[in-house]
């Protein structure tokens, strides 16, 4: 796997990234603080959200595929995330609440929670990563289609 960032270079702090896959992905930073900080313009998500967005897609992609494969009527997947960040340098994550909201016919809870307990357990690469430094705790709604 691999990926290229680039400075947009435009006096601001936006930056692409272009994916091994082909892919670009625009970040930025927020406007300056105080003057002579260097400051973004806010035309995209920030680094840092741009993890945590990486984590719900990485384990939403897991409790859809682990319940597809156990022939459940799965039909809709959302995820909402919400994250604590250390107050000082490096503001790592210290926690990460992953909420999944799933659809579908006849889901039965103990499968769904089984799948992102999985997810959340042995396969997501990006929560495994992320829980070094930061406590991840979820929860699940199961909404009838």
């Amino acid at each position: 796997m691999e990926c290229t960032v680039q400075w947009a270079g435009d006096g601001g702090m936006a930056f692409i990234a272009t994916t091994g896959s082909g892919h670009i992905l625009a970040m930025d930073g927020a406007p300056a603080a105080q003057p002579g900080d260097p400051g973004g313009h806010n035309l995209a998500p920030r680094p840092m959200e741009t993890v945590l967005a990486g984590a719900g897609g990485c384990s939403a992609y897991d409790v859809v595929y682990i319940l597809k494969k156990g022939r459940q009527d799965v039909r809709g997947c959302s995820v909402r995330l919400q994250a604590e960040r250390a107050a000082t340098d490096p503001k790592v994550f210290t926690s990460i609440h992953l909420h999944f909201t799933v659809t579908g016919k006849g889901l039965a809870p103990a499968v769904v929670e089984r799948a992102v307990h999985l997810s959340h357990e042995k396969y997501c690469s990006a929560t495994a990563m992320l829980a070094k430094t930061a406590a991840i705790t979820t929860s699940v709604d199961i909404v009838e289609a």
